[in-house]
């Protein structure tokens, strides 16, 4: 009898010493960015990083170097072999990653898309910006500033990823809802600068009385201004519109470059989508879709917003 009470007390003591390593177990969470580094994925890996410093979690921060699909292949292979509890990702290429994404499922890691869609895999969620929503705003505010037979510039983030596809779609979406006769003259780009500006310049010198440049993302718009410039063109003569509520975006109205941008909620986006992966790490249900919202910035509000969204920390022009 004795003996079945000290067995019947050291199961107890297994038990709960087996419930405390449990409840201790660190939750181990793969970031992988596609490797950006402007402005805006500064702020979206600062909510990130934000939310993976909670405690009895562990944040594996990588980036595909360059932005190459080849590397970020190999990064999400080593995290399934690592066994991570959960996989956050910004997607180099939506369509390219589904094979990594569906390996990854197979072996029960939830993953998370952040900011960029995932095509050909049925991920556990997806964080990011309504695009097509937060760009049809953008392409209203821009039919408001034209008339019948003006022209557009429009600057195009990378059509091989679900983000510049969805801004696109919904720029003109908005814009025709409102105005139809308007000549849109499209720079295609891969969220590259250099190739906004240049695509700007050449667009410019064959259509020198455009009215607008809308952008797909910020770092088009800092390109656009630079071809503004290169033209001979002040603040104003033609006015931008920008996507993101970057720092540098932001810079650009306080100087009159810009005159609105459709912002997005960019700590928020890191922040909650790493929020999200903890929770399907855990086993909580989530959401399979999660918009992190965003805001029509004009001159007007510019100020208030900088501060609301912790943007202004960031700015250059207060």
């Amino acid at each position: 009898m004795r003996l079945i009470r000290i067995l019947g007390r050291l199961g107890l003591a297994l038990t709960a010493a087996g419930c405390m390593a449990l409840a201790h177990a660190e939750t181990t969470i793969a970031y992988i960015t596609n490797g950006n580094t402007n402005e805006g994925w500064t702020l979206i890996n600062g909510g990130a990083k934000k939310a993976g410093n909670a405690p009895g979690v562990k944040l594996i921060e990588l980036a595909a170097e360059k932005g190459e699909l080849s590397k970020q292949l190999a990064i999400v292979e080593d995290m399934i072999t690592r066994k991570v509890n959960a996989i956050a990702i910004a997607p180099v290429d939506s369509k390219g990653i589904a094979p990594a994404v569906n390996k990854a499922l197979a072996a029960g890691i939830p993953v998370i898309a952040v900011d960029t869609g995932i095509s050909g895999a049925k991920i556990t969620s997806y964080v990011a910006t309504d695009n097509i929503k937060a760009a049809m705003v953008q392409g209203n505010w821009a039919a408001e500033q034209v008339k019948d037979g003006d022209t557009i510039i429009y600057i195009t983030g990378d059509l091989g990823q679900s983000t510049g596809q969805e801004r696109k779609k919904g720029f003109l979406d908005g814009l025709n809802a409102k105005r139809k006769g308007v000549k849109v003259v499209e720079v295609p780009t891969t969220w590259d600068q250099t190739m906004a500006q240049n695509g700007v310049e050449a667009a410019l010198r064959a259509n020198p009385n455009t009215k607008v440049i809308a952008c797909a993302w910020d770092g088009g718009a800092l390109g656009a201004k630079a071809a503004l410039m290169a033209a001979g063109k002040k603040a104003g003569d033609v006015k931008i519109a920008g996507f993101d509520g970057s720092p540098g975006g932001l810079d650009m109205m306080k100087q009159g470059w810009q005159q609105a941008n459709a912002a997005q909620m960019l700590a928020k986006i890191g922040q909650v989508g790493v929020e999200t992966a903890i929770a399907a790490a855990q086993g909580k249900k989530v959401s399979d879709r999660i918009d992190t919202g965003s805001f029509l910035v004009l001159p007007s509000n510019v100020d208030q917003f900088a501060k609301d969204s912790g943007v202004a920390q960031f700015m250059k022009v207060k």
